[in-house]
């Protein structure tokens, strides 16, 4: 049925509720053996509804890296936060039970997600996918040099240091904000002479030592 499927030339997407890798190994090798390359698997857990208990969401990581596919999530768990979440940690497709009406007859109306809630998921999770990021760790250019320099610490004076004072480390203190010379330096500037009067609170430069 895979191979049937696979050779009209769609993607496949793949649900592996239940599967174990060497299976799921089994069913890639079945879908490229006639020249379809385009897989997408989902982890899926066979339960409805799913106990989130059971959900194992680091499968998702496991399967990326087993397979070099993209990997989704097959969800049956109540609510919207556990696809939310499977999408924090890697899911790139989402499959949902969506009703209009929880109340009405059927195997699958009970734990599937109504109109609203399927709007706010989609919503949380398109707001996760921006929060996610590119993963460089750096300062962003909405957070600016201000936020920066005011959100360090720098050295200040912990008490009045007069002009000529040989400077000792209870005089100093380490605070925000960051105008001042960085702390990585304080050893640097205990044993220096005060160029001038500093008062109180007051961050320091270099020139005032």
């Amino acid at each position: 049925m895979l191979k049937y499927a696979a050779a009209k030339g769609k993607p496949m997407i793949i649900s592996t509720g239940m599967a174990n890798l060497g299976e799921i190994e089994d069913a890639i090798t079945a879908i490229k053996s006639v020249g379809n390359e385009d897989i997408i698997l989902l982890h899926c857990n066979s339960l409805y509804p799913t106990p989130v208990k059971i959900v194992n969401l680091k499968a998702i990581e496991t399967m990326r890296t087993a397979f070099k596919v993209p990997i989704g999530f097959s969800d049956h768990t109540l609510g919207i936060h556990v696809p939310i979440a499977a999408v924090a940690m890697g899911a790139s497709v989402i499959e949902k039970h969506f009703t209009l009406d929880r109340t009405l007859p059927g195997p699958d109306h009970s734990f599937a997600i109504e109109p609203d809630e399927l709007k706010e998921m989609v919503k949380y999770i398109r707001e996760v996918e921006k929060a996610k990021g590119s993963g460089i760790k750096e300062k962003s250019e909405l957070e600016g040099e201000e936020m920066y320099v005011k959100a360090r610490r720098s050295i200040h004076a912990k008490v009045d240091i007069l002009k000529g004072t040989k400077i000792t480390r209870g005089m100093l203190i380490v605070k925000r904000p960051g105008y001042g010379i960085k702390p990585k330096f304080i050893d640097v500037v205990i044993g220096k002479e005060a160029k001038k009067d500093i008062k109180e609170d007051e961050w320091i430069t270099w020139e005032m030592v």
